[in-house]
Formats: structure tokens, sequence, C-alpha cells
């Protein structure tokens, strides 16, 4: 039921969106006196409505599914997940689901578990699907959220999520507590981890676990995260589109995602077109993400935090993308200019030595399934170049891709695995950190990684060019290949006395073996 093919290939996602709203008209969507797509009276295919999944009051949610009554104590929250807000130190959301709507939801939270006083409402947003809209069937979903602020730097929290009749602080759910830590307030050593592409599987699952043991302070996710919308293109013909896939992903990743902040950019798959114009909808309402990015309304997934020594910066790719098009644009150039102000501040910042930039569509990558994209060389990797930044992380291709320091396109210091880069001198590493869970692409040359290197200056690869055609090229640039499920270990140290600031970068595969090493190491300030 979405826009025919013929018609979908002349049309831009707001066209699509403003025809699919007259589709489903007002009447098609009244099922017992309240109009319900999205939340609320509103949504995406109602005129007038921007976005789907405004945030409200739970007492005010309406749906096809939530007019009876439910008694809150037989209903258990699921999926919780946690996002820094704008200030790592003081701020954290807390997000998590209920299968069914319910009254008066809140959030617990203390300095231990037998603590719990401060408590605090939650906002519930519901999203609702109507069948017919790709695979899924008539189906509302109900996410809550807590923005947490005035924390104190570097401490860990015990919270609870909650509802009216059912309230964590009550000593037969006290295992359904979780905790977090917030980013300390001066310099010290940390790790976090990086994936892209899992989606909803055993390896996904397993890669989790492994994540989990690593002890990270934070996780961030390059794109396509649940892969709702198998197909990828952005638009409303997409076939396959089940919104229960997110359900069974915020399961999946609960268990480190309750504890270990986990921190998205948003990548093809994850513009689910039938919510909003952008394709954000959706996601709008299951993350509540940093909002200090430069446009919201459009580029919801773009931000930026600190924790420590690093900033960490988010892109939406999609907006440059020339491979699948269907946000080209959107930000109509103010994310690279938003980009470059932020890159600019943080290297003149005499508190940050890093800064990591991760998002979905690959700079540097030779995997034959989408290899590198166009739209990332012309419009961001000067900007990565001129502003020295120390590791760029993407995912889309699902390998494990490493590259050599680069400049100006080409390789501007071999980096074999254990050797050590200096971005103020060098240039840039890219990994592609893909494997996570959803099935392996391909190379077109061996595979190069810890304890089985192959050197190899000519691998086969292409770019994506505008108007979807491709460019061959030929690299000496990949220089380490590994084809099978995995993700990003990165360790932070400090500059001490006589010793510089350090990224120690480690690819690790699902079995648990390391499959590439390096440094990047920078000056103290």
């Amino acid at each position: 039921m979405g826009v025919p093919d013929q018609l979908a290939d002349k049309m831009s996602m707001a066209e699509q969106h403003e025809y699919l709203r007259s589709k489903f008209s007002r009447r098609t969507m009244v099922r017992g006196g309240a109009v319900t797509l999205g939340a609320v009276v509103g949504g995406a295919f109602v005129p007038g409505a921007a976005q789907a999944a405004t945030r409200t009051s739970s007492s005010k949610t309406s749906s096809p599914s939530s007019s009876a009554a439910v008694d809150g104590s037989l209903v258990a929250p699921f999926g919780r997940h946690l996002a820094y807000g704008n200030d790592a130190s003081t701020e954290m959301t807390v997000s998590w689901q209920v299968p069914v709507a319910v009254k008066k939801p809140f959030i617990r939270i203390g300095a231990s578990p037998l603590d719990l006083s401060r408590k605090i409402d939650a906002e519930l947003t519901s999203l609702y699907t109507p069948a017919g809209v790709g695979a899924s069937a008539d189906y509302t979903q109900y996410y809550l959220h807590a923005k947490l602020s005035n924390l104190r730097p570097g401490k860990t929290y015990y919270y609870g999520v909650g509802h009216e009749g059912f309230d964590p602080a009550d000593h037969h759910l006290l295992g359904t507590l979780g905790t977090f830590t917030t980013a300390p307030g001066k310099s010290e050593a940390f790790t976090f981890t990086a994936f892209g592409d899992q989606g909803v599987s055993y390896h996904g699952l397993a890669n989790d676990a492994l994540i989990l043991g690593q002890n990270p302070a934070f996780h961030l996710h390059a794109g396509d995260i649940a892969y709702g919308d198998p197909s990828g293109a952005g638009v409303t013909s997409d076939t396959g589109y089940d919104a229960r896939t997110w359900d069974q992903f915020l399961y999946q990743t609960e268990s480190v995602a309750k504890q270990v902040p986990w921190m998205v950019s948003y990548g093809n798959h994850d513009m689910e077109a039938w919510y909003s114009p952008n394709g954000y909808g959706g996601e709008e309402a299951r993350w509540l993400l940093p909002d200090n990015g430069p446009d919201r309304k459009n580029l919801p997934g773009v931000y930026s935090f600190v924790y420590g020594n690093t900033a960490v910066i988010s892109l939406d790719a999609n907006d440059i993308s020339f491979e699948i098009p269907a946000n080209l644009g959107i930000s109509g150039g103010t994310q690279t200019k938003w980009l470059e102000a932020q890159l600019k501040k943080f290297r003149a910042s005499k508190n940050v030595d890093f800064v990591v930039v991760f998002f979905h569509h690959c700079a540097y990558c030779t995997s034959t399934t989408h290899s590198s994209e166009g739209g990332v060389r012309n419009e961001w990797v000067p900007l990565f170049e001129k502003y020295t930044v120390d590791l760029v992380i993407n995912g889309h291709n699902h390998v494990y891709e490493r590259t050599d320091v680069i400049k100006k396109n080409a390789v501007s210091k071999e980096l074999p695995i254990g050797g050590t880069a200096y971005p103020e001198t060098d240039g840039v590493v890219y990994v592609t950190a893909g494997a996570a869970g959803r099935s392996l692409y391909g190379f077109s040359a061996d595979q190069s990684y810890e304890g089985h290197e192959k050197d190899n200056n000519e691998v086969a690869a292409f770019v994506c060019l505008a108007d979807g055609a491709k460019q061959n090229e030929t690299v000496a640039w990949s220089r380490v290949r590994y084809l099978n499920y995995s993700f990003l270990r990165v360790d932070v140290t400090p500059a001490s006395k006589g010793r510089q600031a350090t990224l120690k970068v480690r690819g690790i595969a699902e079995t648990g073996a390391q499959v590439d090493h390096f440094i990047v190491s920078r000056k103290a300030k």
C-alpha cells in the first residue's frame, strides 16, 4: 500500500509523503473515534502533521490498541537504552518500551539500589503503523523517555523504570534495576566500542555479549540499526518493512544498552519513509539523542558530545549520499557548515585531544557491495584532513576494513598492524566496522588481518557518484580486510608526563580474537 513504483521513481520523499497522507485519509485512520497515527491524534499521514511520534503525556494517548484499561502490575518494561544529553557529564536520557499503553510512567533514580527516592515523570510516545505499510500488521508501539539533568560528573547512579502498578522500588522488583555512569569532569583513561549494521540475529546478540565484556564507557552504532526496513532505499515503496523488528532489536540490545549509552547515527535502513518526510519520525519515537546539531527537524541524528579528552561527532551521511539519494541535500549544506564549526571548536579546546567522527556511508572501503561514497569524499574528507580528525568510523559495508593513513585521496603513510599514526602530520585513518550482525559482504582481494597479513597495493574498488554512476578505482590504502562478524574497541589514554595521548584501536572478532590493532598518538596540549 505504498507509492506505486512508477510514481515513486519520479517523486521526492516529501512528495511521496503527501501522496500517502491523502491516500490514508483521516476517515480511514479513525478507529473508535480516535485518529491515531504517530501519537495522540496526529501522525505522518494526517494532514498538517509535520512529524510522527509527538511526545505526549500517557494520559492523553489514544490509539487503536489502547482503548481498554490495562492492569499496570501485569506490564513489564523492556528495551531500556541510554543516551547522553548535550553534556555527557551531567545529562542522561533513559528510554524504554512497554507492550501496551500505561498510566503515569516514571523513572526512579538514586545512589544505591535501596535509595531510589528521586522520582521523575516520563513521557510516552506512541507510534502507530497501519496494516499495509510494508509487511507490518496494524500495530502500535509505546516508547517512554526520561531526560535526567543536574547529575554529578563521573558518578554511578541506580535507576528503575515503571508506571502505575509497577514500581521498581518494590522489593520484589529490585532485580529490574539498571545503572549508568556519567562522563567524568576531567580527563582520564576509558574505553569505548563501535560498530554498524547490527539488526536482529544470533551474531548481533553475540557481539553485544562481547561488547559488554569490554566494559565500555559508551558505544557508537554507525547506522543501520534494527533493519525494520530491509530494503533501505528510504522510500515508501520499500518492501518488507515490519515495525515489530524494533521490539526484537531493543530487547536484544538491552543487556548492554541499559547500562552503556548507545549513541546512534542514522543509515539508509533507518529512513522509514512512512512516518515523516525525512524518514526519521519512527527514529525520533525510539531515541532521544543530544539536540545540539544544526537541523533538529531534518537531521535528528546529527550531534556531538565530549567524554574526557575525546570529542565525538555523529553525522548523517544520507544528506550527502549519491548512492542512496532519498535524503540527498536535505540539510541544504547546513550539516557541513556545522561540522566545520564543530571541528574548529574542538581543535581549539585545550581540554580536547582527540576528535572521533562516526557515520554510516563509507569514505574509504573496497567491499564489492557499496564500496566508497563519493558524496562523503567531496563534502567531508577535506574537512577531516584540514582539522586532523583522529579516527573516522563507518558502517554500510558488512565487513571489517581499515585503511592506511590517508591524505588527498592517497596513502600518506603505510600503517601496518601494530603501527602508529600521527594525525597532526600524517593524515586520517578510516575504519569500516559494519559486520555487527547482518549478512556479510565480500572483498575483491584476499583477506588480510592480524596473523594472516597479505600485502596488496592494488585492490579493485569503486566510488559511488551522482546519478547512480560508479567509478572504478584501484587503491593502495586497504591495509586490513577481515570478513566475519566483529566490532571496534578503542582504549583512550590521556597524555602524562613524557607520554603522548593515545587511542589504541582494536578490531575484535565475534570469537574474541583480535584481528587488527594500531595506535593514534597526539602531543599533549
